[in-house]
């Protein structure tokens, strides 16, 4: 059986609806060129095209789902890493030692004459008698203190200490004197390894950035938190949502709410369903998961006040620097479903409420309210957003937003005569060229 062609649909679907090709253009806001070439095979429609066209013509969702998967996370590859011109190598190992090695030249060519610059073996069991629980409670610190530094730096810092310190966990829990501290070392070492994944993926890197989930749930199993587990399907839902797979990402969220005994879990797994379901253009599914995240989330918010955590127990999942993170989603969904007026409302008076030393979540949030803004037709607005993103992008490095970014280009094109879009359009692409964007 033949294959429907994207442009043959669309065709169907248009005349199907009475619809002219130059009434149709003026309802999706293309030309009516760029729409004639779609319909007949000579340009591929993009996501926002196909989504815009569904919603005009009323199809469902039937237009998005021809279109063919794209590159993982929809974002760029990353790129070899540049090293310095002498190279260094950490090996680490809980049972065999950690080896520490400086690369010259030479020994690129002879790697026998190279030995390890510094060798060390983790401290004894007995060392951590006494200081286990002690040294737990910096961990929390220092990982706390982590999450702040992938706000201001990009992941080619943060990862560098993220690994480090997980390794240090691992050999903190092998030398642990209790089943009880083992266990918490290893599900603090989890959460070490999930924040690595997250930043691998704002490196761009999807492949790495599952590898690490992976490992984050094998941690989090060996220190008995299955919940963990659950949470790590949400972010597996993100790397689907930002794959622009919307299917994917309703599925891995959905089995996340149905594992997780958590309330603030299944909350952040709701806010990623209405997203899944806002890139299917499904408006009435992704309501009703707005509304079951906003109730779980409210409740999950009114458990912490009620029940404080101790100080020094593990950290919160989810974001703690996106404030206004319901607005965020919300806006986000609105965006994705075509409303796009409606998203600037929820998106605009939010973004205020973000501290400004949370210079990666600012930035994200920007970059969508921007997105929005050009789409509803507010460009002076739109460019003023923008000066706020790109002086981030290149210090954050961040490839999620990159790609929100190459979306709001693409749209200020289309007014190649407007002083304030091009000078816009000039920023974003100086800020994707600084970042190998």
């Amino acid at each position: 059986m033949q294959a429907i062609s994207f442009g043959a649909e669309l065709r169907k679907c248009r005349v199907a609806s009475g619809r002219s090709l130059d009434d149709l253009a003026r309802a999706i806001n293309y030309s009516k060129a760029h729409l004639s070439k779609v319909e007949r095979g000579q340009k591929n429609p993009s996501p926002d095209f196909a989504r815009a066209c569904d919603r005009a013509l009323g199809a469902d969702g039937r237009l998005n789902a021809l279109l063919p998967a794209r590159n993982p996370a929809g974002l760029p590859a990353s790129e070899a890493p540049t090293e310095w011109s002498m190279p260094w190598v950490l090996r680490m190992s809980v049972d065999r030692g950690n080896d520490f090695v400086a690369y010259d030249e030479k020994a690129l060519a002879d790697p026998s004459s190279t030995p390890a610059v510094m060798s060390w073996r983790l401290a004894s069991p007995s060392a951590f008698d006494v200081e286990c629980r002690e040294a737990l409670a910096h961990f929390s610190s220092l990982f706390a203190e982590c999450r702040n530094l992938g706000q201001s730096f990009g992941p080619a810092v943060v990862t560098q200490i993220l690994v480090a310190a997980m390794n240090a966990l691992r050999g903190l829990a092998r030398g642990a004197p209790c089943e009880a501290d083992r266990a918490a070392a290893l599900r603090l070492a989890a959460r070490y390894a999930e924040y690595t994944g997250w930043m691998t993926q704002e490196a761009g890197d999807e492949r790495a950035s599952l590898w690490w989930t992976d490992r984050a749930v094998a941690l989090a199993d060996a220190g008995g938190d299955t919940e963990f587990a659950a949470y790590t399907l949400v972010r597996r839902a993100d790397v689907a949502l930002y794959r622009m797979d919307g299917r994917a990402t309703v599925e891995y969220a959905r089995t996340a709410e149905e594992r997780s005994r958590s309330t603030r879990i299944r909350g952040l797994a709701a806010q990623r369903r209405a997203q899944g379901h806002a890139l299917l253009g499904e408006d009435a599914a992704c309501f009703r998961a707005l509304d079951r995240a906003a109730e779980l989330m409210t409740r999950a918010a009114r458990d912490h006040e009620s029940d404080p955590p101790a100080a020094g127990t593990e950290p919160v999942v989810g974001s703690m620097h996106l404030a206004g993170l319901a607005d965020f989603v919300a806006g986000w969904c609105l965006h994705d479903l075509g409303r796009t007026t409606e998203a600037v409302g929820r998106l605009e008076g939010s973004l205020d409420a973000v501290p400004t030393r949370a210079r990666r979540a600012r930035a994200r949030y920007a970059a969508r309210l921007a997105l929005a803004l050009a789409e509803a037709g507010e460009l002076k607005p739109a460019c003023a957003v923008v000066e706020a993103v790109t002086s981030s992008v290149s210090v954050v490095d961040s490839a999620t937003i990159r790609a929100d970014l190459q979306r709001l280009a693409r749209r200020l094109n289309r007014w190649p005569r407007d002083p304030d879009a091009r000078l816009a359009a000039g920023r974003i692409a100086e800020a994707l060229h600084t970042t190998g964007g």
